[in-house]
């Protein structure tokens, strides 16, 4: 059933469809082409969030079964099953893969809610939608990669061909389960490459029917495999495995060094890494529109329960306008968003992503109360089953707080007073990550110059969280070095190989 046929879809509507798909749940691994057990058999649980249940035991790789993996992907790289198709053909079949998308995309939706937490709303709203999107994007450039020839002496010819880079390891997130997998597959396959999917231990289930659905469209076996497990088994292996040629991670940034050393102590594989954050958004006296402004920040924090890489959980406001600011964010970021059931169309604040993940945020929220900070509404949970937690406001933050460094990953924003300019830019940098930043101010002067000054990969001036396939999403600093969603991201897959003929 496709994303605009779900639209209607009420609450026992969804509750009905889950209990048929929990009961139709493949929980194997993926390999070349069919679903496999693990080789030792072994599986662990994966758990609804919302009611604490198991949805599933899911195989669980072993270096073994990621040898297993590599190797379907190898093979199907070295015959040129995939790179050696026509670039229409490959786009067709991407194009295929993105139409199956829609068609399935009420399991699609259900698995990830289920799974991590997130409304299902959110799912037909954005990350369907979105990952749609990213797969005919990154197929519309399969024909659009260009080599070179250069100007050289008349009797010699020098070109300049790109090519796929062999077998990717993909490691996705769990808290945008299938779209951070898609904007990983869909530019790697794009430029022609095989990949082995290791999906977040705590939401893998739509991974698995992603590539199923790959195959379904015309998808050669081995070109997309999927395996399962914990990051230090079924991560390691993957990152550490001599036949994969770059990995590509979205995760902590505290793994994502992990994974730099394990390029270094195995083949000296690419790694592409897009890593925490601790966005900044820059409130400056002079800003076009107060009300706009502080719905920005209600939402860059509290959408998608705070479980988001660049999350802006930093109000930096310039005291002429902090109160008023204040005021305004306390009157409507209180009930803006509502913990609630994820089958619910009304709802939009699910669940964390585990109940250890909501321990740790609220222990967390209990450290910014015992560092002096002002807890303005929030700060507990909801009585609830599952793994709530409610909206969190702080106010009264320093920079050095703890809960102004460390990315919390919940639904927890902290204002950070400044005066000036000046001082916001040297607050804003005063941190390890440099993922996203926003500046709100009528001056387009400032504005720009700001855009300078503050150091992250994305700024948005005026507005927080927007953009579109054209836009390069990716960090400074230690938010890691990768560059997703754009052009730029399926060059990231290729690499280079320089021809130099002598004619005479």
């Amino acid at each position: 059933m496709s994303i605009a046929a779900l639209a209607a879809r009420s609450r026992d509507d969804w509750h009905a469809a889950a209990r048929r798909a929990q009961d139709a749940v493949e929980s194997r691994l993926y390999i070349d082409g069919r679903f496999v057990d693990a080789a030792d058999g072994g599986r662990f649980d994966t758990v609804n969030p919302a009611t604490g249940e198991c949805i599933a035991a899911v195989a669980l790789a072993t270096a073994g079964d990621v040898d297993r993996a590599v190797a379907a992907a190898r093979r199907a790289y070295a015959d040129g099953r995939w790179t050696g198709l026509a670039p229409r053909a490959r786009m067709e079949i991407l194009y295929r893969f993105a139409d199956l998308i829609d068609t399935h995309a009420e399991r699609l939706a259900l698995l990830d809610t289920l799974d991590m937490g997130k409304p299902v709303a959110d799912m037909l709203a954005i990350d369907l939608p979105a990952c749609i999107e990213t797969i005919r994007f990154m197929a519309e450039y399969v024909d659009k990669m260009e080599g070179s020839v250069t100007n050289t002496e008349r009797d010699v010819m020098h070109f300049v061909l790109r090519e796929p880079l062999g077998v990717v390891g993909a490691i996705s997130p769990w808290n945008y389960p299938l779209l951070m997998a898609v904007w990983k597959i869909a530019p790697a396959l794009a430029a022609g490459n095989t990949v082995v999917l290791k999906p977040a231990e705590q939401a893998p289930l739509s991974c698995l029917r992603l590539a199923e659905l790959f195959s379904e469209a015309g998808g050669p076996d081995g070109v997309l495999n999927v395996v399962n497990g914990p990051g230090e088994i079924t991560g390691e292996a993957l990152a550490l495995h001599d036949d994969v040629d770059k990995i590509t991670f979205t995760g902590s940034t505290a793994v994502g060094k992990r994974i730099l050393q394990y390029a270094g102590q195995s083949n000296m594989k690419k790694v592409s890494l897009e890593c925490g954050g601790k966005s900044p958004q820059l409130f400056l006296g002079d800003l076009p529109d107060l009300d706009r402004a502080v719905s920005a920040a209600i939402n860059g924090i509290y959408a998608n329960m705070g479980e988001v890489c660049n999350a802006g959980s930093r109000l930096l406001v310039d005291r002429a306008i902090h109160d008023e600011f204040v005021a305004r964010f306390v009157e409507r970021g209180r009930t803006a968003y509502v913990c609630g059931d994820p089958l619910d169309p009304e709802t939009n604040l699910g669940p964390l992503v585990t109940a250890g993940d909501q321990r740790r945020v609220l222990g967390m929220i209990d450290d910014g109360r015992k560092a002096g900070a002002k807890l303005e509404f929030g700060g507990d949970a909801p009585d609830l089953p599952g793994a709530y937690v409610n909206p969190t406001l702080f106010t009264g933050v320093a920079n050095d707080m703890a809960i102004a460094r460390e990315e919390i990953f919940g639904p927890v924003a902290a204002v950070i007073p400044f005066d000036g300019p000046d001082e916001a830019v040297r607050i804003a940098n005063d941190t390890i990550y440099g993922l996203t930043a926003g500046i709100w101010s009528s001056d387009l002067n400032r504005a720009m110059r700001l855009v300078r000054e503050v150091q992250a990969g994305v700024i948005w001036v005026n507005t927080f969280d927007e953009g579109d396939m054209t836009q390069p999403f990716g960090g400074y600093k230690q938010s890691g070095n990768a560059r997703d969603k754009c052009i730029d991201s399926v060059l990231s897959y290729t690499q280079t190989k320089s021809a130099w003929i002598r004619l005479s």
